[in-house]
């Protein structure tokens, strides 16, 4: 695999680490602004916030520049933001640096996906994906661990510092290994930013784009309540709950290797099994909670099915708006930061009717098989449309129209 990709992967890293770190640091952050715990709360509000808006903004307003360039600008507003939030000295600046920290994220994964599905063979898109996807996974067991006690010991701004530090190791990665021929954001027949809005107008994007909404809003549905699970249900200590988050991120990192490497066979398939897989989890976590090694295997099995979906959901994003695919890119990665927000307040709506502390696993379960039914009617779209997938050559794949009720529809 191109050097390259490790590149957007030390870019995904930071990104990573300063989107989940505010949560390890909130009691730290209210004690030192003298804000109560949920005031606080709004800090993590304000970067999903940004993420939703600066997703399609700053992908659109950039269609034009390289994609080189694009990247290395998104990563220095990253910079700059994660060092104003060290500096803030009170919540509403603090609360403005963390929206601004946000902007930069959606837009960051959106086109660095394109960028490194353009670096490999057509048979290794998903998997060039998957490893700079690795950057974010990685984040959650080595980054956030690391950035919290960091913040514990230093102070909570030595960690934004932290992350700043990243962040520039991230642009000189970018500025030497990213080539020069991968640098134009234009995409032939793409038309700049007249090009990438019209590809928001396809329907199968939009199905695309309601299968990450629904798909990952399961996982938050669960995984915001994970806390109080893994005490009240499994009987675990408030100590042992970092230990068995860092089991989620190895989950997860397993997940989006396998998807990636399985997406490339089928994209689909990948799709389909790893909905499936969650769905399942999900339905199981009630019982799974039950014993303190079966709640650990669950949350290990929930990061490996979730990450699972996230490769073949970019590419299928992408590839629906194959003209003008950065804004779409992004625009996922906006539906992502939806799924959190909302899968959290579907879960929190179960817990409040009273139905017990797994509930919003349930919830979760409901949420996935949704979005298995969403996928479906794309995968119906397409057949209908004769949209196929042929091979062409050993694993490679080109795309083509087949005559509508066909069956041979490979992906």
């Amino acid at each position: 695999m191109p050097l390259a990709l490790l590149a957007l992967a030390v870019g995904a890293f930071g990104i990573g680490t300063t989107e989940f770190v505010m949560m390890g640091l909130l009691p730290d952050v209210a004690v030192d602004l003298r804000v109560s715990l949920p005031t606080a709360g709004h800090l993590v509000s304000a970067y999903a916030l940004g993420v939703v808006i600066g997703a399609p903004l700053l992908a659109a307003v950039t269609a034009r520049m390289s994609r080189r360039t694009v990247l290395i600008v998104l990563m220095a507003l990253f910079v700059f933001s994660n060092a104003l939030s060290a500096l803030a000295p009170d919540e509403h600046w603090l609360l403005a640096a963390r929206f601004l920290s946000g902007l930069p994220h959606g837009a960051f994964f959106g086109v660095g996906a394109v960028v490194a599905a353009n670096l490999v063979a057509p048979e290794r898109k998903a998997r060039s994906v998957s490893l700079m996807f690795l950057g974010l996974t990685v984040a959650n067991v080595v980054g956030v661990p690391a950035a919290t006690l960091m913040g514990q010991h230093l102070g909570w701004r030595a960690a934004f510092l932290g992350v700043s530090v990243i962040g520039l190791a991230a642009i000189g990665s970018l500025a030497l290994l990213l080539p020069r021929d991968q640098a134009h954001a234009g995409t032939p027949g793409g038309g700049g930013l007249r090009g990438e809005l019209a590809a928001l107008r396809s329907l199968p994007v939009w199905l695309a784009l309601g299968t990450t909404v629904a798909g990952f809003g399961a996982l938050f549905a669960a995984y915001s309540y994970i806390a109080p699970m893994l005490t009240a249900a499994a009987g675990y200590a408030e100590t042992s709950v970092t230990l068995l988050l860092a089991l989620f991120g190895v989950g997860a990192t397993v997940g989006n290797l396998v998807g990636g490497r399985f997406a490339d066979r089928s994209m689909r398939g990948t799709l389909f099994g790893g909905l499936v897989s969650l769905v399942v989890v999900l339905a199981l976590f009630p019982l799974l909670m039950e014993s303190a090694w079966t709640a650990a295997l669950a949350v290990t099995l929930l990061g490996t099915a979730a990450f699972a979906t996230g490769s073949p959901l970019q590419l299928m994003v992408m590839e629906k708006a194959s003209t003008a695919p950065s804004l779409a890119s992004s625009a996922n990665q906006a539906a992502f930061n939806l799924a959190n927000a909302g899968g959290a307040w579907i879960g929190g709506l179960t817990l409040a009717a009273g139905f017990g502390v797994t509930s919003p696993a349930v919830a979760g379960a409901g949420l996935a098989l949704l979005g298995l039914g969403v996928a479906a009617v794309a995968y119906a779209v397409d057949v209908r449309r004769g949209v196929a997938v042929r091979r062409s050559g050993p694993g490679r794949l080109v795309a083509s129209h087949v005559p509508r009720g066909s069956d041979s529809v490979a992906r």
